[in-house]
């Protein structure tokens, strides 16, 4: 089915080795399908600024952030921020993240972790530019470090798989929720069909977070079951079959959610 409405997929990892050969053919796979936009997701100062290339050599339709992920927390000193205020002011960086913390796989000590997504929150407000966040197994102190900010700029929870004390939370922090294929799988996400029906309307994103949660119910399964910005509209249906709102009226939401969000053209 073609879609009315481009759609922008907010979370995708372009950079990752997995799109290395074939890069051109994943975007224009994404642009037949309808996604007219895909923001990539910085992790490291050295994948923003990958991330970055990728918006100027496609600047017809990739955009990215720049950040570090809770994961490379560890990595980061005193030249992390400097570098990320740089890049940042790009006109193609929409985004400070993918920063937050992820208490469940502990790639980085917790200490290292909440300094790092404090020092981030602190560059976004400075900025004034969105947060694009992640939480994993750490609602409380994740909200604990927002809550030390004033004046925060809209932020998203990118990829949210909580359950529904969690969700309502990060709905009374104002932030917008970003949906992925988490939301297909039988196994983890079910209980996402019924709580995505309480994200209000002008607060919901859709994204793939590509190569990564290639929705389990697509038929046949992709190779290698790389997910990639192509099967947004998987996602979408089954959103809009959950919050039992229209197609198209759920494309044209978070289609508009996202451009006023990050600031797309």
């Amino acid at each position: 089915m073609q879609l009315r409405n481009a759609l922008v997929d907010i979370g995708a990892n372009l950079t990752h080795p997995a799109f290395h050969g074939d890069l051109p053919e994943v975007l224009a796979r994404a642009r037949d399908a309808g996604v007219n936009s895909i923001v990539v997701t910085g992790t490291s100062v050295a994948e923003s600024t990958h991330a970055l290339q990728l918006g100027m050599a496609h600047p017809d339709a990739v955009f990215s952030t720049a950040g570090v992920h809770p994961h490379h927390a560890r990595e980061c000193d005193a030249t992390t921020v400097p570098a990320l205020r740089v890049l940042a002011q790009q006109p193609r960086v929409v985004a400070i993240g993918e920063c937050g913390l992820d208490f469940n796989r502990n790639y980085s000590p917790h200490p290292d972790q909440e300094k790092w997504f404090a020092a981030q929150v602190a560059l976004a407000c400075e900025l004034r530019k969105p947060l694009f966040l992640h939480s994993r197994d750490a609602k409380d102190p994740f909200i604990h470090v927002l809550r030390q900010f004033s004046g925060l700029p809209p932020a998203v929870a990118h990829c949210f798989t909580g359950d529904k004390a969690e969700l309502h939370a990060y709905l009374d922090l104002g932030l917008y929720i970003g949906i992925t294929g988490w939301i297909c799988d039988e196994r983890r996400g079910a209980h996402l069909l019924q709580l995505v029906r309480d994200v209000p309307a002008d607060r919901l994103m859709l994204e793939t977070d590509s190569p990564y949660l290639t929705p389990r119910d697509m038929r046949p399964q992709p190779k290698a079951r790389r997910n990639e910005p192509s099967f947004l509209p998987h996602i979408l249906r089954t959103v809009a079959r959950s919050t039992g709102r229209p197609l198209e009226v759920v494309a044209e939401e978070t289609t508009r959610n996202a451009r006023a969000f990050f600031g797309l053209p």
